[in-house]
């Protein structure tokens, strides 16, 4: 909002030391995460800034660190590019390996935790449902709960029902971790869901089926999708849960970043890091967009 041509000098100085105090803010939340973006082009195995980069010499800089995102793990990385090379990039690379597996147990956690999200949400938003709020604060635990005490849970859990070390264990514990988001995301586009709508259809004669799949699911659909969007972020940055009910062999994005750092520091981490940070850049504008969508379907004008 623009200062009023009214403000008192008091007001003024508010207005421009409190800009100033929200940018320090946001410099001090992005910086960490801005400064990981150059690092990547390190000609240099190093993790930090060489004089040949602060000079901005062009030799200080390289992408040699994304080539290596492909050439890790694959059994001829020399060879000459073509169909062969990259059919043994998709079948050996293991950073390519770790992030198909990554989508994957993703998809289908975030297919899983919008699901059940989305039917928790619709029953705990019904006025007749009892104990809403105790049954809301136990779905949305693993929100709360240390990720670390859950992890050992599901690791015992699983451990004794079989479903450790295997992809439906660790999808199942990736929606477990997505469920929250949904519920939270679907229940505040409920909020504002007019249900006289559903009693215009019924008194129209629809069905209860008819009325949620053309009236209800259309307007709290931008909820759902930014719950499964926050529920997939979830997932492919989980390492905790992977660490504990996975078997060795099932990397994923985030436990092969974990080895790196453990194993052999590598700045390849930094490129990696570089590409998550676009992709969440690209899901929260998705989000963003989604948002001011609902609120143009349920009448209110985006702030």
């Amino acid at each position: 909002m623009a200062l009023p041509t009214y403000a008192s000098p008091l007001e003024r100085l508010w207005y421009y030391v409190y800009r100033a105090i929200c940018a320090l803010i946001f410099l001090f939340l992005i910086a960490p995460i801005l400064i990981v973006i150059p690092l990547s082009f390190n000609a240099e195995p190093y993790f930090t800034f060489t004089e040949k980069m602060l000079s901005f010499d062009p030799t200080g800089y390289s992408t040699r660190w994304y080539d290596l995102l492909l050439t890790f793990g694959m059994g001829k990385p020399d060879a000459v590019r073509d169909a062969a090379w990259w059919s043994d990039v998709w079948q050996n690379a293991a950073w390519v390996n770790a992030a198909k597996n990554s989508v994957i147990i993703g998809f289908f956690s975030t297919l899983l935790a919008t699901f059940l999200g989305t039917l928790a949400a619709l029953g705990l938003s019904r006025p007749e449902m009892p104990f809403r709020r105790v049954i809301m604060a136990i779905l949305i635990s693993p929100m709360i709960v240390p990720i670390i005490i859950t992890a050992t849970g599901l690791f015992f859990f699983y451990s004794a029902t079989g479903l450790a070390n295997t992809y439906l264990g660790i999808i199942m514990a990736h929606a477990t971790l997505g469920i929250p988001f949904v519920i939270i995301t679907v229940t505040a586009t409920l909020v504002g869901f007019d249900k006289t709508l559903n009693q215009a259809a019924a008194s129209l004669g629809a069905n209860p089926t008819t009325t949620f799949f053309k009236i209800t699911m259309p307007l709290i659909l931008p909820g759902v999708i930014s719950g499964a969007l926050f529920a997939f972020v979830t997932s492919f940055d989980e390492v905790v849960v992977v660490l504990f009910v996975a078997a060795y062999d099932q990397q994923t994005i985030p436990r092969q970043m974990w080895n790196g750092i453990r194993e052999q520091i590598s700045p390849a981490i930094l490129s990696v890091a570089t590409i998550l940070v676009i992709v969440s850049i690209a899901l929260l504008t998705t989000v963003e967009l989604l948002r001011r969508r609902s609120e143009r379907l349920r009448g209110i004008s985006p702030g």
